[in-house]
């Protein structure tokens, strides 16, 4: 297999512009779904995992629109996601698939399931679903990322870099500096505004004083496809105790957790997360 950007890459148009996704491997479908921060895509996320997981399944890595990779919807950045994985498999002909969600990903996939449970077969999240129980709301990365979006700095984006990993190693000049270049894409940058920007936590904040709909992890029962919790044992992002709602709201949870692992269990708890998310998906 030829799993590399060039050899994956791919586009399909639809009514609200295109999609652009990354495409490999052959088997039941499979959908990857990135999560958000700065100067993220999908191909980041899951570039070191795409081998692993298209030996047993064909997987497409969506990139969501205004992240700077397809064109930009209108809309919450969430909401917007959400409609484009159905968008993006009703394009391409595909009833029903797994889903793998990093963070805001795996948010996106929880509402896909809930919205439309006939089109996920499982679910695996990496963190992200739920809400904050013990730990501080916001989180420190959650500060980190809005210090950035109301004045991005590259040394504001090394320190939430830092943020995400246990192990310092993991931030590598490679890794700042394609951020950081994908971090200036005004249509990316936007798209985190709206949701870590000063201004779009005082809308969230009034909203949910004034809004009588409840949080979306509290119709989490509405998920019955069997699901695995993935999470960081020192994830500063999205800490571990926001495991434990989804674990005892979804019918068909379970949880994993890896230790001396942050945010990004997909890259830091590589081979581990692999082995479990695979013998999960195939059981």
């Amino acid at each position: 297999m030829d799993v590399t950007f060039e050899g994956t890459r791919r586009e399909i148009a639809t009514a609200e512009g295109i999609l652009r996704y990354h495409e490999a491997g052959e088997g039941p479908p499979l959908v990857l779904l990135h999560g958000s921060g700065i100067g993220v895509s999908g191909w980041r996320n899951y570039r070191d995992n795409l081998n692993v997981f298209a030996r047993h399944f064909h997987c497409y890595v969506l990139e969501f629109p205004g992240f700077g990779i397809s064109d930009p919807v209108g809309g919450h950045p969430v909401i917007a996601a959400t409609s484009s994985v159905t968008r993006f498999m009703d394009a391409l002909d595909i009833e029903s698939a797994a889903i793998i969600g990093n963070s805001m990903g795996g948010v996106v996939g929880a509402h896909v399931a809930m919205q439309h449970p006939v089109r996920v077969d499982k679910l695996v999240t990496i963190g992200g679903v739920g809400p904050n129980i013990f730990s501080q709301a916001p989180s420190e990365g959650t500060r980190l990322l809005r210090d950035f979006a109301d004045e991005p700095t590259r040394e504001k984006l090394v320190r939430w870099l830092d943020c995400m990993v246990y192990d310092p190693a993991m931030v590598t000049d490679e890794r700042i500096e394609e951020r950081w270049e994908t971090a200036k894409d005004p249509s990316s940058h936007e798209t985190l505004a709206a949701m870590y920007g000063s201004e779009a936590a005082v809308a969230q904040q009034r909203a949910l004083e004034t809004s009588d709909a409840p949080p979306y992890w509290a119709m989490m029962r509405k998920i019955q496809c069997p699901t695995l919790l993935t999470w960081g044992l020192d994830d500063r992002q999205c800490p571990p105790d926001m495991a434990l709602v989804p674990l005892r709201l979804v019918p068909r949870a379970e949880l994993h957790v890896f230790p001396q692992c942050g945010h990004w269990v997909m890259l830091e708890a590589k081979e581990a997360f692999e082995r479990v998310a695979l013998e999960f998906l195939l059981r």
